[in-house]
């Protein structure tokens, strides 16, 4: 196998001989690589689709350039649980080609996987020939396809191991409060310090609410409607569920605190520069019309949800800021970075009114 002559001479993230070198040898007879283009949407792992001769379509996925964050973007996990899913749930997910952990080939570890035909959809304007009916029966889609991940037999699947579930929600507060520190070293370091003394307060308040472990399920870590693709007709349906990164086994109903953080509303005040704006396009259920199909779907106890809400806006808070840091040494790929930074401050705000009014409505 061999890189088309005619490819762009540089892909960000991808040396693309390597790729192609590689390729032969991991996936033989599948013909050349003719294109190469980054995937719009990724704010984190990078992802490419890889057209090969013949027209075939795969995609791959990588860490992100720059900045980093301890312990983040392991590919291997990533790999492992998309293997799992698709090979013995019901769960949609893409199905696994291959991984490569020498970082010699393009810089980093990375995987295949299928090309899953489907939309993202993320803004108001996406909506634009979504009739209402469509926009209920997708979030409902949704609700189904996040409740699907939390009662997958994990055991049954082989990822019995694939966390430690027995102090889930402690070990989580610790370890996002490392990548914060992490991240404002970055910042720091190039010169950009700011102050955000609501974030201390925060971290002390949810360490005073940290739940009882709850039984080990499987949390994919980063759920919401633009991490799945969609397909409308003949009915809506989630074809995949995608960005696997921090999934573990863990609190199902961090999930569903992220979730809810992400889902916009008309009615809101602020909107995020992250999620998808195009819930607030008629027909889509609101928060908690989406949180009550859940609960129908599992039977869980979500009298602690204004926990599980403020701590997905500590959480996302930290991940924009990870985020903000590599954008500030212009180590981002695309488009849509430049004001990341400023959902932070608001993350902080919305956490602690969540639990002041002790309600995630």
């Amino acid at each position: 196998m061999s890189a088309d002559a005619e490819l762009p001479a540089g892909v960000p993230g991808i040396d693309v001989p390597r790729l192609a070198d590689w390729l032969a040898r991991a996936l033989p007879g599948t013909g050349r690589i003719t294109a190469i283009d980054l995937i719009a949407g990724g704010r984190s792992n990078l992802t490419y689709g890889i057209t090969l001769e013949g027209g075939r379509r795969i995609v791959l996925r990588r860490p992100p350039l720059g900045h980093v964050l301890p312990t983040a973007h392991d590919m291997g996990r990533e790999y492992r649980v998309l293997s799992a899913l698709s090979a013995g749930s019901e769960v949609p997910v893409p199905a696994t080609l291959a991984f490569c952990d020498d970082e010699g080939v393009i810089g980093a570890r990375f995987y295949l996987m299928d090309f899953v035909e489907g939309q993202v959809l993320r803004t108001r304007e996406d909506a634009a020939d979504l009739t209402p009916e469509q926009a209920a029966g997708l979030s409902e889609a949704l609700a189904a396809a996040l409740a699907a991940i939390h009662t997958v037999d994990v055991e049954a699947v082989g990822l019995a191991d694939f966390g430690r579930p027995s102090g889930y929600m402690a070990r989580q507060l610790k370890r996002w409060g490392k990548q914060w520190d992490s991240s404002q070293e970055a910042i720091r370091a190039g010169g950009n310090a700011h102050d955000l003394p609501e974030y201390d307060r925060l971290v002390a308040r949810l360490a005073e609410r940290l739940p009882a472990d709850a039984p080990a399920r499987l949390v994919h870590g980063d759920f919401r409607l633009d991490n799945a693709l969609a397909r409308l007709k003949p009915r809506p349906e989630i074809a995949a569920v995608v960005d696997w990164e921090m999934s573990t086994l863990g609190d199902p109903l961090s999930d569903l605190g992220l979730t809810l953080v992400y889902w916009a509303e008309a009615t809101d005040a602020q909107q995020l520069p992250v999620g998808a704006t195009i819930t607030t396009a008629p027909g889509f259920l609101t928060r908690r019309q989406f949180t009550e199909r859940y609960a129908a779907l599992t039977g869980y106890d979500l009298a602690d949800l204004d926990f599980y809400v403020a701590f997905a806006c500590f959480k996302l808070a930290v991940i924009l800021e990870g985020i903000h840091a590599r954008y500030l040494q212009n180590a981002t790929v695309g488009e849509g970075f430049d004001t990341i930074g400023d959902a932070v401050p608001v993350l902080l705000t919305r956490a602690h009114g969540t639990l002041d009014a002790g309600s995630p409505w």
